[in-house]
């Protein structure tokens, strides 16, 4: 591994993949072409969505690129981080329909270790938990051992921009920077959220399209799209801290020191604002080089945005008058070898930036003279706080920065709504979000468990023993570590040893009881926290315990077992369910507990009623069985090698543990089980559902829960027989097929008579008749009428009277709905039923519509009825010409 500029790795990483047959293509625009879904480009594949879905035939079916992108979802902490940035080059080689997974790895793995000749010892890489396939080539082809391959989920190995276009499952290569750039914890790895593991290389393997509704479906052709930040590799060969160390981008950020006279890694505030310039002007030019106009939305607001930044940081820096444009020239001359369009549109981006430079400065001080003209109100008016809107619109349409609004209201003893501002802010950034694609994170919160020693770990006794005794380790609440906790206290207390299983593979965490000489837990649930430590969610029940106290832990027996049945049955279901639906049947998540078992299983369809019924019988045979139950552990090689299940989601280590029942199954499990299937007693399905696309789920009881079931079924069927008065409930069924036999006569009898009375309401309506303009008006309330009546009844008189506007008040319930109906001389005259219904509404405070012929509405002050009625022949007459 020796030092290479950024400038010469571009070319390198272009020219090695058209060794390999691929077309290099120059960067395409900032700008993404007829692409809603994106703001602006965001990564090498955006571009090519086309030819990824196959609308379009690209130029060769390989192709090569270094794409200019640039993400603001993390704007605010640019600078704040020597990590983030807005502008970055992604170097990626894509397929489409040529080559896939196997070449993708091989090649990614060529360049690495053979052009770049990074330290193979130091490599590491990660795939889809799903991937079998990534992960065996890996491991067979390249030979990268288990150990150094992560399993990880879709928010991690899933790749998708914006809200539609081609995604897929992708594998990531890692670089070991060394402990110096890690956290410290025993556990730090892959995935650590430290700067130690440096993800620089993104493999996807682009199989579906994702569409605006959330939905994907397969690609016509299997694609490989990978991405590599440029800036990211530069920090791994030139051996630097961060981006902004690496020699294109130092350049630039040296410049901005020689203007602001200052020196970089001196002071923390200074450096946020030399970052902050340092990336931004190099967003800007790219932006302005491609097109791009500041303005107030859009990819111009974007651009506006981080001009403005930038200068803003330039004034922190004590930089006066207009600055960036001696900044634009040193981002060119270390870009334009690869991007000549900065050399040829050099004047004009200078211009442009300038101009917006100039406006900004004057902008800064229009804010001022607006937050003045505030503060003089809020003083006249006796108010001590700023509005958060007024705070939030100063800063996003007049770049007046809050910090410097929240100074000067300060020093006139006022302050801002920082609620409010927060909230507008949120606002906006959620507005950003669904414009541009998401981005991800890895490792987990800070939790009060990390305050614990990283050494001290919990054993686990509970495959043995279902009590023991223990020191009382660590007592704690949400917040902080207690030393002791009194009755009616919920806390976790934290052991060396115990016998209670923790929440693990979808098994539920051991009940019990923790008594000390002192006091009694309710353990209400055990969990896995951190590094190795679990902690038992109690609540003191009696008197008081503490930290130092020998302690009994005592699992409870009847619901251990409970769990034990519903596991035991989870891994049959699964043997069950592959054999009667097929091999591609695995298991895709479950939850175990002491009352049922749920089983998420990836399957393509419903399992129709009678799959189910031979599951359930086949399950229920293996538990007549009586098979045993062995639970072994063996190195994981030798595990495979007997064919046993494992999790596609799961880290396994050397050596794994192995549950066998019979010859039904056998898998890979940490859980607790029975030693015999027939100690399971019954199992039986209460559900089955889809959970997502390709995903089924299964919900089932066994033993007691089977029991429970039974008697609960027996006494809905013994009410309901009582209920139709059978003294036979094998009887039901037959009586419930004629009881609904005769609702259907008795409603179609009750349809009829409302025909019949719905013609005499009908033509008894017209014996009161005002005429409006040749027009016949009438209105009438209608007791025990409903919607559906009402709609009828306006459907009769459009066609028997012409001439005739209707409105009809139906009264059912207690409740009153308006309609009105306009026949089609009468619609020609001007009338129209909509608006006539919204007026008459309007007088009880309801509101309606809809079309000139016919509409709703709903009366909102039932006492204001008959004065609405009573107005309808007014109303009409406003129409009717």
């Amino acid at each position: 591994m020796k030092w290479t500029g950024l400038n010469e790795l571009r070319d390198s990483y272009l020219r090695f993949f058209e060794s390999k047959g691929a077309l290099r293509h120059k960067s395409y625009s900032l700008i993404p072409h007829n692409d809603n879904s994106l703001l602006l480009i965001v990564a090498g594949m955006a571009p090519l969505k086309p030819y990824f879905t196959g609308q379009e035939v690209p130029p060769r079916t390989r192709m090569t690129t270094c794409q200019k992108c640039i993400r603001t979802g993390d704007i605010e902490n640019v600078g704040k981080t020597a990590r983030h940035g807005t502008f970055f080059e992604m170097l990626g080689n894509f397929s489409f329909g040529d080559y896939f997974k196997e070449e993708a790895i091989e090649w990614a793995w060529e360049y690495c270790t053979k052009v770049l000749e990074l330290p193979v010892d130091r490599l590491f890489v990660s795939v889809y938990e799903n991937d079998d396939e990534a992960e065996k080539i890996w491991h067979e082809k390249i030979g990268l051992p288990l150990e150094k391959i992560f399993r990880m989920g879709k928010e991690d190995n899933f790749w998708e921009a914006g809200t539609d276009g081609p995604c897929g499952p992708c594998s990531e290569i890692y670089f070991d920077r060394g402990e110096e750039y890690g956290c410290g914890k025993p556990d730090c790895k892959v995935g650590c959220d430290c700067d130690r593991y440096m993800e620089f290389w993104n493999l996807v393997f682009t199989q579906f399209e994702r569409h605006e509704d959330g939905t994907y479906t397969p690609l016509a052709q299997k694609n490989i799209d990978t991405g590599m930040g440029l800036e990211r590799l530069a920090t791994i060969m030139q051996n630097v801290d961060s981006i902004f160390d690496v020699d294109t981008i130092k350049a630039i950020r040296d410049k901005v020191c020689e203007i602001a006279g200052c020196e970089y890694g001196k002071e923390y505030k200074k450096d946020v604002s030399i970052r902050v310039i340092t990336d931004h002007i190099r967003s800007v030019t790219f932006l302005a080089s491609d097109g791009v106009l500041p303005s107030n939305e859009g990819r111009g607001y974007v651009m506006r945005r981080l001009l403005r930044r930038a200068v803003r940081h330039g004034k922190l820096l004590g930089i006066n008058g207009l600055f960036l444009k001696d900044i634009v020239k040193t981002v060119v001359d270390n870009s334009k070898s690869e991007y000549n369009e900065l050399e040829e549109k050099y004047d004009y981006i200078v211009k442009l930036l300038t101009t917006e430079e100039k406006n900004f400065n004057e902008t800064i001080d229009r804010g001022l003279n607006i937050l003045s003209g505030y503060i003089s109100d809020m003083q006249a008016n006796g108010e001590t706080v700023l509005d958060g809107v007024k705070c939030f619109t100063l800063s996003d349409t007049y770049g007046f920065p809050i910090d410097l609004t929240r100074e000067i209201l300060e020093e006139k003893g006022l302050s801002c709504d920082e609620e409010g501002y927060a909230a507008a802010m949120e606002e906006q950034r959620e507005t950003a979000r669904k414009a541009r694609g998401g981005s991800k994170y890895m490792g987990a919160d800070e939790t009060v468990f990390h305050k614990i020693d990283k050494s001290f770990t919990t054993k686990f006794v509970g495959y043995e023993t279902l009590t023991n005794n223990a020191e009382i380790a660590f007592i704690a609440n949400d917040d902080e570590l207690i030393e002791n906790a009194g009755v009616g206290d919920e806390v976790y207390i934290v052991s060396s040893v115990t016998p209670f299983y923790a929440e693990s593979g979808g098994q539920a965490g051991d009940k019990g009881t923790i008594k000390t000489a002192s006091g009694v837990c309710e353990v209400i649930d055990t969990q896995k926290v951190v590094a190795g430590k679990f902690a038992h969610k109690v609540k003191v029940v009696e008197g008081a315990v503490s930290v130092g106290q020998t302690a009994e832990f005592t699992v409870d027996k009847e619901s251990r077992q409970n769990v034990m049945r519903n596991h035991s049955c989870a891994h049959l279901l699964q043997a069950a369910l592959r054999k009667v639906l097929g091999d591609h049947v695995h298991q895709a998540g479950q939850l175990v507990t002491d009352d049922r078992l749920r089983f998420d299983f990836s399957h393509f369809e419903a399992v129709t009623p009678q799959q189910l019924s031979e599951i359930e019988d086949l399950v229920n045979g293996y538990i007549l069985s009586a098979m045993d139950i062995k639970v072994e552990e063996m190195p994981i090689d030798e595990a495979k090698k007997l064919g046993a299940m494992a999790l596609f989601s799961e880290k396994y280590g050397e050596t794994v543990r192995v549950v066998t029942m019979g010859d039904a199954s056998i898998e890979f499990c940490g859980g607790t089980h029975l030693d015999n299937t027939s100690k399971a007693g019954l199992f039986k399905i209460v559900s089955e559902s889809s959970v997502a696309s390709g995903v089924r789920r299964i919900e089932a009881v066994t033993g007691n829960g089977v029991l429970k079931l039974i008697k609960e079924q027996a006494d809905i069927i013994t009410a309901s027989a009582q209920t139709l008065k059978i003294g036979n409930t094998s009887e039901l069924a037959n009586r419930c097929a004629g009881v609904m036999g005769e609702i259907k006569t008795l409603e179609k009898e009750i349809e009829s008579l409302r025909g019949e009375i719905s013609n005499m309401k009908t033509k008894s309506l017209f014996d009161n008749v005002q005429n409006v303009g040749g027009v016949d008006v009438i209105s009438a309330r209608l007791d025990g009428v409903g919607t559906e009546m009402l709609r009828k009844m306006c459907d009769e008189i459009k066609a028997d009277r012409p001439d005739a506007v209707a409105v009809l008040a139906g009264v059912d319930n207690g409740k009153a709905n308006l309609a009105c109906a306009a026949g089609k001389n009468a619609v020609a005259k001007g009338a129209h039923a909509g608006k006539i219904v919204g007026k008459v509404a309007a007088v009880t405070g309801g509101k309606g519509g809809g079309r000139p012929d016919s509409a709703m509405a709903g009366v909102a002050d039932m006492s204001k009825l008959s004065e609405a009625l009573d107005a309808a022949a007014g109303i009409v007459a406003e129409f009717v010409k």
